[in-house]
């Protein structure tokens, strides 16, 4: 109320920096009751993680995302016509380019889940734990939703599509607030970031601004619980749509339209599924035999190392490695001595010599 009251220009930022700290503790605190004791777990929420990589599909009730999990997994994940007929998420395997990636198929989501209602809270909980979100909306329906689905995702610290905030902040015992900008700030000045540290309590820290930030981007680090998630609007139902408004649709970033009764466009969405996972795939070579193409070792990028790959298949092994060899994209020529530290690309091809 209070915010959407105040003008904004240069003065009442600081006041507004303030009150957006005051929220989001708030909002943590509705998030992550205080203190007592532990309440009973959720019912079938808590989904062990197996494969590669996990995807839950969020959207309001109804929108068909029993449907296309059904017929992209081949998992009956129970339909019918009426809302909420999911009420506890539903498992689903695929494979795709060698990976096993599994799907989550989460209860509908309503208006003020972040606040507590409904199954919100439970549902959110399991998406925060996804490596990408499927937004499955209603080509028919207005798209306020995906605004609203958004709006939900956000007050759980989930940033969709969005890189972390180049803020550096390191908290200290003593010597005040030390603020550096390293390129002109349009929002934040040293006033507004001290009253904004003042509202958690932490009065000695060193805050480095590395781009333009704002004040949302400041409490995200400061709280320190956000997931950074990748995400694709499905937009289902494009059956009961003219090709004039298809090719409209098409234009929308992160978004790939499909049916999910036709099992229209199913491709399409697998293969961006794919782009937005970022999977890199390793074949293993035994000594003296083909490399074996069927069954990849699947890694997230930014830890492919060659430790990284050994820590994947058991902990010991790296212990027993005395150099890899490696073919593809990351080597200079085939095959390459690496050590634990080499980097690989996808589709690499890695042979270990233990000591």
């Amino acid at each position: 109320m209070i915010m959407a009251r105040t003008q904004r220009n240069k003065a009442t930022a600081h006041h507004l920096g303030l009150l957006k700290a005051r929220l989001a503790k708030l909002r943590r605190e509705l998030i992550t009751p205080k203190g007592g004791s532990g309440g009973a777990a959720g019912e079938g929420f808590d989904v062990a993680k197996t494969g590669d990589a996990r995807i839950g599909f969020v959207g309001f009730p109804s929108v068909g995302k029993s449907t296309l999990l059904s017929n992209l997994a081949g998992v009956y994940s129970e339909v019918a016509a009426y809302e909420f007929t999911t009420l506890t998420t539903v498992p689903g395997v695929i494979r795709y380019k060698g990976a096993k990636i599994q799907l989550l198929d989460l209860p509908g989501i309503i208006e003020g889940a972040k606040d507590g209602k409904g199954r919100g809270r439970q549902v959110i909980a399991v998406a925060r734990t996804c490596n990408l979100i499927l937004i499955v909306l209603d080509v028919l329906k207005p798209l306020g939703h995906k605004k609203l689905i958004e709006h939900e995702l956000e007050g759980f610290g989930i940033r969709l599509n969005k890189q972390p905030p180049n803020i550096g902040f390191k908290k200290k015992d003593k010597g005040g607030i030390n603020f550096t900008a390293t390129c002109a700030q349009t929002e934040l000045d040293a006033d507004t970031v001290k009253s904004i540290l003042a509202e958690y309590k932490i009065h000695n820290a060193d805050i480095t601004l590395r781009s333009d930030s704002t004040a949302d981007d400041l409490i995200d680090v400061v709280e320190g619980n956000r997931v950074y998630i990748p995400c694709i609007y499905v937009l289902n139902k494009i059956d009961q749509i003219s090709i004039e408004e298809l090719d409209i649709i098409y234009k929308v970033p992160h978004c790939v339209p499909i049916s999910a009764h036709h099992r229209w466009n199913f491709d399409d969405l697998l293969e961006k599924m794919w782009d937005y996972l970022q999977l890199v795939r390793i074949y293993t070579k035994p000594k003296g035999q083909l490399p074996d193409y069927t069954s990849p070792v699947v890694l997230p990028d930014g830890r492919t190392s060659v430790e990284d790959f050994c820590l994947k298949i058991h902990k010991n092994l790296i212990k027993e490695l005395k150099y890899a060899l490696v073919w593809g994209a990351s080597v200079k020529h085939n095959p390459q001595k690496v050590g634990k530290d080499h980097v690989m690309d996808d589709e690499d091809v890695i042979q270990l010599v233990k000591k």
